[in-house]
């Protein structure tokens, strides 16, 4: 079947309802959703029951950077920093010397076994060196896993801030497949620009992004998410024109943004979280439609052992060396090197060959594509009985639901206190946002003539409002008076 501007839609919204519907399904029985969307895509391709004619790298590569925007700002939305910033460290280390340590003794492996160029071999390895933000934070959080001791932060962290660190490598292999005259000094000055300039570009653009927010008066709540996206985008094209890296930009603005007070806070969380699980299935039904399985059948057996080697030991290289001089259990370092999963990101880079004419471009796809798969379904549906087995899940009654929400609204508090706002109050006529409260306090309602309102940071304070504020301690409240009465902390 053709794809055309008549039924397009048609075609899109039947294999969305069913991909939500059958995916609901098929997790009850341990098969990961997006196994699930892949499949689904493949099925309505060209050689499955669909018939749909789609082989198009550029417009499936350009459906990935989109939704992998979509996937990383929500996931940096959602990084609580007082959680990660323990275990910041760790998670850079994973996320650079992690990812070029299994690159490169990937790349190895396939130089050994193949008869692929150095480069080539560096190539491949690069594509699906990096864990899949999308797979781990959907497995991780659809399972409702309880880790101990920081677990759950630091695999988060990885898998959001990985990317950049494998498209740079990719990009950079990429180029000495086509110029092999070049060397690896030749590509540093890339390397360095492209991280240095991107998170820079990202702690700038974060900054921007919240005074934007707080100061436009748009007058509407549901056009602040839509705002929020254009700056986004704008923050992940801007980066890549100046020559930073605009997967490591977006993240480190999200994660900025997700730790700040900002107006209608809540609603653009939620408006992500949404847009992120939208973007996730549009992504892996259209790689899956890029997939020709007849294509797939002849590397199954190189494909095999390339995948069992990155997940038996290129990723656990990664992960033990890079996490050498860091105190850690052996049982928590081989959780984390088990959570290596692949998934929609290295076949999005996996179309950067394609288009730019690589000879063995395609063998290398398919080769991605299946480990892509394999690793869903080897490692996506053991990680609960491996964290069992390990000794590294908590126990059922200790759970405690992970925040989906970075508001802290959302989080238990053991202290309350009702605040009366005086007259001559420094808070009177000033929006939340403004109040410059302790992180750790919130306002969970305001009494206001003898009914309830449930505010956001766009609220005003009227004088003579009661505030039912909550936080962890009764010290931190007694600063939020302080702070409502005089402005000062």
């Amino acid at each position: 079947m053709t794809i055309t501007i008549e039924n397009i839609l048609l075609i899109g919204s039947v294999l969305l309802f069913m991909s939500i519907v059958i995916g609901k399904r098929a997790f009850k029985y341990g098969v990961p959703t997006l196994l699930i969307f892949l499949v689904i895509g493949m099925l309505a391709g060209s050689e499955g029951i669909g018939d749909i004619d789609f082989n198009d790298p550029r417009m499936a590569q350009f459906v990935g950077v989109v939704s992998l925007n979509f996937i990383l700002f929500s996931g940096g939305l959602d990084t609580n920093w007082k959680t990660v910033k323990p275990i910041l460290r760790e998670g850079i280390a994973l996320s650079t010397i992690g990812v070029l340590l299994t690159a490169t003794s990937l790349g190895t492996f396939v130089w050994i076994l193949t008869d692929f160029t150095i480069y080539e071999s560096m190539l491949l390895g690069s594509i699906v060196s990096s864990t899949d933000a999308a797979a781990v934070f959907s497995i991780l959080r659809a399972k409702s896993l309880a880790l101990k001791t920081n677990l759950r932060p630091t695999l988060e962290l990885e898998s959001g801030s990985n990317d950049p660190m494998a498209y740079v490598l990719t990009i950079s292999f990429l180029t000495l497949v086509l110029n092999p005259e070049q060397n690896l000094l030749s590509i540093l000055p890339f390397f360095l620009l492209q991280m240095v300039v991107g998170g820079l570009a990202g702690f700038g653009f974060g900054k921007l992004t919240k005074l934007i927010i707080n100061r436009l008066q748009l007058g509407f709540e549901g056009l602040y998410p839509v705002m929020v996206i254009a700056l986004m985008f704008i923050t992940f094209s801007a980066t890549d024109f100046v020559g930073g890296n605009g997967f490591l930009a977006i993240y480190i603005c999200a994660v900025y943004l997700g730790n700040q007070d900002l107006i209608h806070k809540k609603t653009i969380i939620q408006m992500y979280d949404g847009l992120a699980w939208l973007m996730q299935i549009v992504l892996f039904l259209t790689l899956g439609l890029l997939v020709f399985p007849s294509e797939i059948v002849p590397v199954l057996g190189l494909g095999m052992l390339i995948s069992i080697f990155l997940i038996l030991v290129a990723r656990p290289i990664g992960v033990f060396l890079s996490l050498l001089f860091f105190k850690m259990k052996p049982g928590r370092r081989f959780y984390i090197s088990w959570v290596g999963l692949r998934g929609a990101a290295p076949i999005v880079f996996a179309t950067y060959p394609l288009l730019a004419g690589v000879e063995k471009a395609g063998m290398i796809f398919n080769i991605v594509f299946f480990i892509s798969v394999t690793s869903v379904l080897i490692q996506g549906t053991t990680l609960g009985v491996l964290a069992k087995w390990l000794n590294v899940a908590l126990p059922d009654k200790a759970k405690i639901p992970y925040p989906t929400d970075v508001l802290m609204a959302e989080n238990p508090k053991t202290a309350m206190k009702e605040i009366k706002v005086g007259e001559g109050c420094y808070a009177v006529d000033k929006k939340i946002v403004r109040l410059n409260f302790p992180d750790n306090a919130i306002i969970a309602m305001i009494k206001r003539n003898g009914s309830y309102v449930i505010p956001n940071g766009s609220t005003q304070i009227e004088a003579d409002d009661v505030l039912i504020v909550l936080s962890d301690t009764q010290d931190v409240l007694d600063q939020v008076n302080v702070c409502i009465q005089t402005g000062q902390l």
